[in-house]
């Protein structure tokens, strides 16, 4: 039986922390992956533990793979349901980006090339194979993982309301209290999450203060076709479209509480 795992009916599975021990994962990234339905563990012990199976580990591959080859998180469960992402393509899509980085990814990249050779020769792939894979991949990464920007507001429901439909971010949850007041909301401009946090005391928006002590700049396709609808639901323009003289075709608004949100890409 392999390290850290317990049997289960038919085969060996492992518990969240095994897991993150095994794969150099945290726990929270693990439970993260569970609550948006990305790697969801196919059974549950007695006591309502969660507990991971081979196929979950080899479905952790995949996800691993794409998010090292730039994919956010909301796109990777569309492309694990298409038939083409199968094991062995997503292995070796893994092994074009790692020869890219040979230089600082040598134990990986032969790895891989290990694990490309077995599959044309075997069924699949062992458990510690994919194991020691996605250890050596996390042990690769920066430990910096992601950044999330916080902005305050008095009225959080009124300003996801106006981040969603007027400036066109992707919506996230809103949390309420026992009352039913908004405690906390969330909104991403593609795989970037933006937390909206109540004001209080050292925490107030600009309307507030009279000024804006900062902005948040977001890449978005097409400048242009991005203001015309935006300005269409309502927004306040403080910027209308133009070349910068740094390379970017930019826009700015201001939204009701008076956070300042440029928009960019690059110029035509």
């Amino acid at each position: 039986m392999s390290e850290n795992a317990i049997r289960e009916g038919s085969g060996e599975v492992w518990k969240v922390g095994a897991l993150a021990q095994r794969t150099g994962l945290s726990v929270r990234a693990l439970h993260h992956y569970d609550q948006i339905g990305l790697l969801t563990p196919s059974q549950r012990s007695t006591s309502g533990h969660r507990l991971y199976s081979a196929a979950d580990a080899e479905r952790l591959y995949r996800i691993r793979v794409l998010r090292r080859l730039g994919f956010p998180l909301d796109h990777i469960a569309d492309l694990l349901s298409q038939s083409q992402w199968q094991l062995e393509e997503a292995v070796a899509n893994h092994l074009v980006d790692a020869r890219r980085t040979a230089s600082v990814a040598t134990r990986l990249v032969t790895r891989l090339s290990d694990i490309a050779t077995a599959l044309q020769e075997v069924e699949g792939l062992s458990t510690e194979q994919l194991f020691s894979t996605i250890e050596e991949m996390t042990m690769l990464e920066t430990p910096i993982r992601e950044t999330t920007s916080m902005l305050v507001y008095d009225d959080l429901a009124a300003a996801h309301d106006h981040l969603v439909h007027v400036l066109g971010l992707s919506a996230g949850p809103l949390h309420v209290d026992d009352d039913g007041a908004v405690v906390h909301a969330e909104v991403r401009a593609g795989h970037h999450v933006i937390w909206l946090h109540p004001c209080g005391e050292g925490y107030q928006p600009p309307a507030r203060l009279g000024a804006a002590t900062g902005m948040t700049v977001i890449v978005v396709d097409d400048v242009d076709e991005h203001h015309r609808r935006c300005t269409a639901a309502g927004a306040e323009v403080i910027e209308e479209p133009i070349d910068q003289p740094y390379g970017v075709r930019e826009w700015g608004a201001r939204d009701p509480e008076g956070q300042q949100w440029f928009f960019h890409s690059p110029p035509r």
